[in-house]
């Protein structure tokens, strides 16, 4: 039986396995992937797991590890396993989804404007005002449809009996929505009859409704606006992403140099001459967008588009200033945005969270660090954190060392049981820990997203770092229709 070869990686865990429950019998949204999973030879999965391979190899679906030597990219392992999230489920994660990121866009405009939440002791002005990713030149700036996180990937996990957490919020330039388009066409040319099998809702729609959205938040008067990509060249480890989405959405892809300002305007130069750029789906971090305004060695942005920005005259996706929103010294608050902005109580759940700022929460920190996960509070990637129980003694140690000498610079958390689910490893079908990075698409009152998301699986034993820059691979995420 196929849930025979499940679940064989050692003495049973207390995590929720997304495919079978802890009686051992196969969930109701996974039993028609199961059946066909028991019927398909194991000759005919191989083969086509090289299959996938080979064609994500040859469209350069690849990622760039920063650390590694020069120019060295590797394939994102790919997982032939879906990840299937029932309709249910999916409509409460929804939910959730939009309460969470409009509350965010809220508190966005709220601290560049009048600063209502700060005033009202909710959030210590400090924390806020004196953040490395609070952007002073933009207070006052009126955005468009007051939006300043037009794409939010929001990464949830799963822990305990199946409860959802939010671990982290994205709003600066988030990534691998292309990874979770390119997973649903490998799987749909791989085993089509598994979408005759299964009513699995459509992600392919995801480029038209960017699209839709950037085009939404142009300036004002324009009519038929012009789109962008800005990507910070061939040698960025997301660029293969930056220029398939503005394939898909039919768009130029810009370098810094193809752009220039000209009296606050910004335009593209074209073999036709300097056209006029309303709207830019910008991939570049705030310091590298503009040299004459954030750092000045920046051969990436273009100089004078804070002005033009300032001006009305450009619209960028994201807003410059997001990052104040997901640093993790803010990810604590997210809750209580959510009670003051709008009212009501979360629908989706914070990971319970230690600021190391605070003298009580550090003294705990300092006596269970083998047990917690530390995270710098700029950090990114599966870097710079501790995973206390994976750790040695030597890094518990130096991490102590870290937490004395910067203790604001950390907050931790518990470390989660995170759900897991069966995936192909060498040794066959074990069970990987897995999380998933949703992308919710905003402009004006208007919050929407395709169904699921980018599923990002830990391909190590025993790991709980899914990024891919860590070793981590991805899976199809399917949510299944009513």
């Amino acid at each position: 039986m196929a849930h025979e070869r499940i679940n064989r990686d050692g003495p049973k865990m207390d995590f929720y396995n997304e495919m079978v429950d802890s009686g051992g019998s196969v969930r109701p949204h996974y039993r028609s992937y199961d059946a066909w999973l028991k019927a398909t030879p194991p000759e005919r999965i191989a083969r086509k797991r090289a299959e996938a391979d080979l064609a994500f190899r040859r469209v350069g679906i690849t990622f760039a590890v920063y650390g590694e030597e020069a120019g060295k990219e590797r394939l994102i392992p790919f997982d032939i396993i879906p990840r299937i999230i029932p309709a249910d489920e999916w409509r409460t994660l929804q939910s959730g989804l939009r309460q969470r990121v409009k509350a965010l866009n809220m508190f966005l405009w709220d601290v560049y404007h009048d600063q209502e939440i700060l005033k009202a002791g909710i959030i210590p002005a400090e924390q806020v005002l004196n953040n490395a990713q609070y952007r002073p030149v933009m207070k006052g700036v009126d955005v468009p449809g007051r939006i300043y996180a037009h794409i939010t990937g929001v990464d949830i996990v799963r822990a305990g009996a199946g409860e959802y957490y939010v671990l982290e919020d994205n709003l600066r330039v988030p990534s691998g929505v292309s990874y979770m388009l390119e997973d649903r066409k490998m799987m749909m040319r791989l085993f089509p009859e598994l979408f005759s099998r299964n009513k699995v809702a459509p992600v392919q729609h995801y480029p038209d409704m960017l699209l839709e959205k950037l085009r939404a938040v142009a300036p004002k008067g324009v009519g038929d606006p012009t789109v962008v990509v800005l990507t910070p060249g061939a040698y960025n480890s997301a660029y293969f992403e930056h220029s398939f989405l503005a394939q898909q959405m039919g768009v130029e892809l810009v370098e810094g140099r193809d752009l220039f300002v000209d009296e606050e305007v910004v335009y593209m130069r074209t073999t036709q001459g300097p056209r006029r750029v309303d709207v830019i789906y910008r991939r570049i971090d705030d310091d590298f967008l503009d040299p004459l305004v954030f750092r000045a060695d920046s051969s990436l942005g273009v100089p004078g588009i804070l002005k033009a920005y300032q001006a009305g005259n450009v619209t960028l996706a994201n807003a410059i200033g997001t990052g104040v929103a997901d640093d993790k010294s803010i990810y604590p608050y997210v809750p209580d945005m959510i009670k003051f902005y709008l009212g009501e109580e979360p629908k989706l759940n914070n990971v319970p969270t230690w600021m190391c700022r605070k003298p009580d929460d550090l003294k705990y920190v300092l006596d269970h660090l083998p047990e917690l996960v530390v995270k710098e509070v700029h950090g990114a990637g599966g870097y710079g954190m501790l995973v206390g129980p994976a750790s040695t003694k030597e890094q518990i140690e130096h991490f102590r060392q870290l937490l004395v000498d910067k203790p604001d610079g950390y907050i931790a958390q518990p470390t989660l049981a995170l759900s897991n689910c069966p995936t192909f490893v060498e040794e066959g079908i074990a069970p990987r820990h897995l999380d998933l990075r949703p992308f919710v698409l905003s402009s004006g009152d208007c919050v929407n997203m395709v169904p699921g998301g980018l599923t990002r699986v830990a391909l190590t034993k025993g790991s709980l770092v899914v990024n891919s820059s860590q070793g981590g691979g991805t899976k199809d995420t399917w949510v299944l229709e009513d």
